[in-house]
């Protein structure tokens, strides 16, 4: 039956059924990108899909790096400060939306490693709903609730204006935020992690044009900033959604598949509501520990935020391989492929010791010229240029937190995130709390927070990987139940 469908292959000598398969499954993952990273090696699949991210994570960081940088040199430092401060608190309202698009990547994954395309489009389909709800709400939380909170973390009187505006405005867009993570979730637990890539660096052109438009041309300040944010991350959004409707086969959904399911909505939420909890303690432990900053004035209010900057671009290279390893993870699992989530572990440990060796001398070297792209004032680079010095050498750390998190994530076992996240909760407020009541070291004990907050949070990390838990964690083992058929 096979050969009249195909009769080109009737002329080929050997070419047996099982190749036309093989023919198709090709065409199809050429078609829609995809990555089965089941077979091959596991260092050239995570390499290859963590490139893209990579970049991808690079340029959304322009978000924040492009606001500090106008902000920091044409609004003065009090308006950095105010940015600055809603970083913390607007990751605890994005967190919610993050999470529940990490699960619902997770759960693809999964279904895409062991072979069942309806329920990868069913879940796509359950997805909007979820997304939709937790969104919408999230966002209601933040705008409503930006001034208590910013009052709450003693948010200094004169920068408070700008730190609510900023806020408000941001939380209004995290519809966006929540669809793009989605959409983006759902490509990349395909293997698809280039597509992504494209989106955001569209996002990040706008968002320069936009900023050097309202905030140099039309004087709007930190508003401006944040209304530039929104636009990009709406872009952003809607150009992915266009494109996955029309380009993607997965997206392209029947009536029967956005039928709601009851057991694919508990699973997302299963999943993701874990990992939203960990984002929300990490966001939470960050609002209390930039509370203990600002309680040293706005200039080490500046130099926290630039360092806080500048980390969220180193840390991007271990986010790339947490993500790429969450999918292969995901894959694997769902292949019932043990020893190759192993081998993708052992690899990226590797992976994470050459990242770390390659930075630190970079931050010993040139972290004064670094800091001082961001601001003018000679007090904040020299406070910025120690402070990047110290946090430098537990960057290791920092990588081992997200391999063993994306292995575990990857493999369902999400349920410890939340065991995760209050431990780096109870890290950032016991150390912070100590650390700088030390007369020797004051405010420095904000950054020995930090490293000592990685260091810890690795060590747990590790131990629940040792203890072989997540092996017996697999999400879709009960697919013959529950398949979407």
């Amino acid at each position: 039956m096979a050969r009249k469908k195909y009769p080109v292959f009737e002329r080929v000598p050997g070419f047996t059924e099982r190749h036309i398969l093989w023919y198709k499954w090709i065409m199809t993952n050429q078609k829609t990108k995809v990555r089965d990273m089941t077979t091959g090696s596991p260092m050239v699949h995570i390499l290859i899909f963590a490139v893209p991210l990579l970049i991808g994570n690079v340029f959304q960081q322009l978000y924040n790096m492009v606001d500090s940088l106008i902000v920091g040199n044409f609004v003065g430092a009090d308006a950095i400060a105010a940015v600055g401060t809603c970083g913390s608190v607007n990751f605890l309202f994005f967190s919610l939306g993050n999470g529940i698009a990490t699960g619902i990547g997770i759960l693809v994954s999964q279904y895409f490693g062991a072979g069942d395309e309806r329920s990868i489009k069913a879940t796509i389909g359950n997805a909007c709903y979820v997304l939709t709800a937790v969104s919408l709400v999230a966002s209601v939380l933040g705008i409503a609730l930006a001034r208590p909170l910013l009052r709450w973390m003693d948010t200094p009187e004169n920068i408070l204006p700008d730190s609510a505006t900023y806020m408000i405005t941001t939380c209004a867009g995290m519809i966006f935020i929540a669809l793009y993570n989605g959409i983006a979730a759902v490509l990349r637990a395909l293997g698809d992690s280039r597509t992504p890539l494209y989106f955001l660096i569209l996002s990040s052109l706008v968002n320069v044009g936009l900023d050097l438009l309202f905030v140099l041309n039309l004087g709007w300040g930190v508003f401006g900033v944040a209304l530039a944010t929104v636009i990009s991350q709406a872009t952003c959004a809607l150009t992915a959604l266009v494109y996955a409707l029309k380009r993607v086969e997965y997206f392209k959904l029947s009536g029967e598949e956005l039928r709601p399911r009851r057991f694919l909505i508990e699973k997302s939420f299963r999943l993701g509501v874990p990992i939203a909890f960990q984002f929300s303690m990490i966001a939470v432990s960050c609002i209390v520990l930039q509370g203990v900053i600002n309680s040293f004035g706005g200039t080490v209010m500046a130099a926290a935020t630039i360092i806080s900057r500048i980390e969220q671009i180193i840390q991007q290279p271990y986010s790339s391989l947490s993500a790429a390893l969450t999918t292969y993870a995901g894959q694997n699992m769902g292949a019932r492929k043990i020893d190759r989530v192993k081998k993708g572990f052992r690899q990226s440990v590797l992976l994470v010791l050459a990242f770390s060796m390659l930075f630190i001398p970079i931050a010993y070297l040139f972290g004064e010229p670094i800091v001082g792209v961001f601001v003018k004032e000679a007090e904040v680079i020299a406070i910025g240029k120690v402070a990047l010095r110290i946090t430098s050498l537990c960057y290791f750390g920092l990588g081992m937190i997200y391999v063993p998190r994306a292995i575990l994530n990857g493999c369902g076992d999400t349920g410890f995130a939340m065991i995760n996240g209050v431990v780096e909760v109870l890290c950032r407020v016991i150390y912070s709390y100590i650390l700088t009541s030390i007369p020797l070291l004051g405010f420095w004990g904000i950054w020995v927070t930090t490293g000592a907050t990685w260091c810890t949070t690795a060590v747990v990390c590790l131990l629940r990987y040792a203890s072989g838990v997540w092996k017996k964690k697999c999400l879709v083992e009960d697919q013959k139940q529950e398949r979407c058929s």
